[in-house]
């Protein structure tokens, strides 16, 4: 049910649109729907329509294409509040346009989803504590491998395929070989650190049971850990907050958490292990984001007088 504000915006738009825009029914009907989806989005984090910035209709353009909306679905929604906006400013309803320099959906990439910090603190507590020395173990590892997918945003199958030569603990790095076999070198911070050196302890080696074996990360016996494995096991830390999340959440809120902390993308890059900066470009309305955040905070004159 829309607020009686977001109403009152909406009705005396679609009034516009029938009398003197003499649009057909089912246009205005389309209209209506289209901003009624972007009210209720707005409602949902205590915004109007009035009061709308333009970080939120990006943020509803970027849930629309992670709930698989098409693109000539998003397009029109983002024509429909142009519209709205174009009208509310011609009619002094708002000092500023926040659709202005909106890209349209065909230059957009979908942003993997990442979870907030409180989230991926409430994962890497995932690992059940349970007793035995069989199950202290897993629990050791499980605990290493979350703290590594965060630290170093590693893929599954890299993940998966590390070495115990690998993994340069004093140095407090680990090499990587991902996709295509290129290695790279990810450095890995403090917490991730003292998880695998609590691993590499003892745990490891209840898991390899006297059995040799090159890999850092073991199942029973030894065994290599499949992709499979991996993801029920996130998933599995992560069922106590609510929301099932995948290796690959932790990957991207590494690269996303950096950004918002002001990491640049080159460095982001090295560490994803992308080998086009294009493909990293994806985080730069994060970056975008907290510039204007910054700016707003800092500079004297960024805010109206």
């Amino acid at each position: 049910m829309p607020s009686e504000a977001n109403s009152r915006v909406l009705s005396g738009f679609l009034d516009y649109l029938k009398v003197e825009k003499g649009l057909a029914p089912l246009t205005v009907s389309a209209y209506a729907t289209d901003i009624g989806q972007f009210s209720a989005f707005l409602e949902k984090h205590k915004r109007s329509l009035l009061n709308a910035q333009r970080s939120e209709v990006r943020d509803f353009i970027q849930e629309l294409f992670a709930n698989s909306v098409d693109g000539r679905s998003v397009g029109r929604k983002l024509s429909a509040l142009r519209h709205l906006y174009r009208y509310l400013l011609l009619d002094k309803h708002i000092e500023h346009d926040p659709t202005l320099n909106i890209d349209s959906p065909k230059q957009w990439k979908v942003l993997p989803k990442s979870l907030a910090h409180d989230e991926v603190e409430a994962v890497l507590r995932g690992p059940q504590r349970l007793s035995g020395p069989l199950a202290e173990a897993i629990s050791a590892r499980d605990r290493a491998m979350l703290e590594m997918f965060y630290a170093g945003a590693l893929r599954v199958s890299e993940i998966v395929g590390v070495k115990l030569e690998d993994l340069k603990l004093d140095l407090g790095y680990v090499l990587v070989r991902g996709k295509g076999d290129k290695e790279r070198i990810v450095p890995l911070g403090k917490s991730a650190q003292e998880s695998l050196a609590l691993y590499m302890k003892g745990a490891r080696t209840v898991l390899a049971k006297g059995r040799s074996t090159p890999l850092l990360f073991l199942g029973r016996s030894a065994r290599k850990l499949t992709r499979q494995r991996v993801w029920q096991m996130v998933q599995a830390a992560s069922a106590g907050m609510g929301r099932h999340a995948s290796p690959h959440m932790l990957r991207h809120s590494c690269a996303t958490h950096m950004v918002e902390n002001g990491a640049d993308l080159r460095t982001v890059q090295t560490i994803l292990g992308h080998s086009d900066i294009s493909t990293t470009q994806v985080y730069t309305h994060v970056a975008l984001d907290r510039l204007k955040s910054v700016y707003q905070k800092h500079h004297p004159r960024a805010k109206a007088r």
